[in-house]
């Protein structure tokens, strides 16, 4: 009787602090949320500086607006590495500089905006994935880098439905689209 009366005290305190239908909103939601759009700003950004040359990572005369390829540097820089057989001679080809800043573009946005994380999560993994492997080895570890733990946090951040807080997860989810089509949540 006494556990009846704690799970339906419980449940009344949950509708009166979180309403009829919403989900409980946590503190470690509005972490994930930040991770979230702090990583898709680095994507986002990425795509800005590349596109029009702001001078932070790419100088004005290498914009992709100022037909410079945006992959040229990096694929080029991969030419003594383990894998630049493969990876550098895919430099300066309009499609490959076209899926890259696509993927930049289309990563940040939908993590920005919280929604789509689980292809988000496929894409930006699979980029950060080749982008690693074309560095192998790691300047400073033996595997381990940067683009290794972002991937696993993208992924974190799809399986936690992220974009909910601070987003449009919860609206994107509800949408026909998603609903027929849900990998695209």
């Amino acid at each position: 009787m006494a556990g009846s009366a704690h799970r339906g005290g419980a449940a009344a305190g949950h509708v009166a602090e979180h309403g009829a239908g919403g989900a409980a909103t946590r503190p470690s939601d509005y972490i994930w949320a930040l991770a979230r759009i702090s990583i898709g700003w680095v994507f986002l950004w990425a795509f800005l500086d590349k596109t029009f040359g702001w001078g932070f990572g790419t100088p004005a005369d290498r914009a992709w607006v100022g037909g410079a390829s945006p992959t040229t540097g990096y694929l080029k820089g991969t030419a003594r590495k383990p894998l630049g057989a493969v990876f550098s001679p895919l430099a300066g080809h309009a499609w490959a500089d076209w899926l890259f800043m696509l993927g930049l573009l289309g990563i940040g946005v939908a993590l920005i905006l919280g929604v789509g994380l689980r292809l988000a999560a496929v894409l930006g993994g699979l980029l950060l994935l080749l982008m690693w492997a074309a560095e192998l080895p790691p300047e400073h570890n033996p595997f381990m880098d940067y683009r290794l733990v972002y991937a696993l946090v993208i992924v974190g951040l799809a399986l936690v439905n992220a974009g909910d807080t601070l987003g449009f997860g919860r609206w994107w989810g509800n949408t026909a689209l998603v609903r027929r089509y849900p990998f695209l949540r």
